[in-house]
């Protein structure tokens, strides 16, 4: 065992499939071990390359490995499927990841801190929460409804709730239902408040969180989770490439010469997408109180694009220049270096 220079793990719950291979691609070894057996092997073996698909618990897999001197890699599912030969089995699984792993053009994911994976279980809770608060909402305005009460479109309407019930003749037993959601909806507000209001300490102890939200229309929310998810940046060659890990970028289907763009690639994480459309949908609101040559930008888009191709186009933008801020280190300032970010 001590030729291996690659080994593959296909991840699982409690029984983990191991191939490993010497420098020139041949087997020379396959297990299937517990948790606890994997861990007490790699510390035995000689340092060398371990390689697994980005999925639950790969992280923690990583940092452990990383500890033990080895040197952990993480790959992209969608990657790794390609060179599954034959039929599917946990074996070939992991010979797969191997082969892809050895192609001198493979992609790899940075592994997560301990403190990133905290942060990100922050912001899933917070967005579970939120979901559940919206459904919850229309639930009541949905039951209101059913007996003639139309309320006004939100959430600040749920906060009166008790005097809208009080306008109206209704039964006793329905408002005691429709009291037991509200004090549930309330309960969820609570939570996401206590959550935002941890999120907001937690980017100001973090200096590249912190530097985040210098960009324009970028709160906390949207600052923390690309601290999350970008790291040091250095995972990426430039700019544009982090763009379109967060698919921000066309989704081409080109071929005989042609070129043939499609809408947005939607690859990577779907929240953080979804948050940078949001802040610059606002820019867009706000665009005449913004100044400098992103605005100017922005500005002459307008003018021959239609607002949603210009949104996606300035989160394009805007993760391009969290990338800059997190590899060189600096505060975003308006002018013409927010352009060439």
């Amino acid at each position: 065992m001590s030729e291996s220079a690659l080994v593959g793990i296909d991840l699982g719950k409690h029984s983990f499939h191991l191939h490993g291979q010497d420098k020139s691609g041949r087997e020379v070894f396959r297990k299937k071990l517990s948790r606890a057996q994997m861990m007490q092997f790699f510390g035995n073996l000689p340092a060398c390359t371990v390689v697994m698909e980005a999925c639950a618990g790969a992280h923690f897999v990583s940092r452990k490995l990383i500890a033990m001197g080895h040197q952990a890699k993480l790959i992209s599912p969608q990657f790794v499927r390609p060179f599954v030969k034959g039929n599917k089995n946990d074996f070939v699984d992991a010979e797969a990841i191997c082969e892809a792993a050895s192609r001198p053009s493979m992609r790899f994911v940075s592994p997560k801190t301990e403190a990133q994976q905290t942060l990100s279980v922050l912001h899933r809770m917070r967005e579970s929460l939120v979901h559940d608060r919206t459904k919850t909402a229309n639930q009541m305005h949905a039951f209101l409804l059913e007996f003639g009460i139309s309320l006004p479109k939100g959430l600040a309407v749920m906060k009166r709730l008790a005097s809208v019930l009080a306008e109206h003749e209704l039964p006793a037993q329905f408002i005691s239902h429709l009291q037991r959601l509200h004090e549930h909806f309330a309960y969820l507000d609570e939570q996401i408040k206590a959550l935002d209001k941890e999120l907001v300490g937690q980017l100001a102890a973090d200096d590249l969180g912190s530097r985040l939200l210098s960009m324009p229309c970028v709160g906390p929310i949207t600052a923390s989770l690309l601290a999350v998810e970008m790291g040091d940046g250095q995972q990426f060659k430039r700019g544009r490439d982090f763009a379109a890990s967060v698919g921000l970028v066309p989704r081409q289907y080109s071929t005989g010469g042609r070129a043939n763009l499609l809408g947005i690639s939607k690859r990577g994480d779907k929240h953080l997408r979804q948050l940078l459309v949001q802040c610059a949908r606002v820019y867009l609101q706000r665009l005449e109180h913004q100044k400098g040559a992103l605005a100017d930008w922005v500005r002459s888009m307008l003018m021959r694009r239609h607002s949603n191709v210009v949104a996606c186009a300035l989160a394009n933008k805007l993760a391009r220049i969290a990338w800059a801020l997190a590899v060189h280190h600096t505060q975003y300032e308006t002018g013409s270096s927010a352009l060439s970010a």
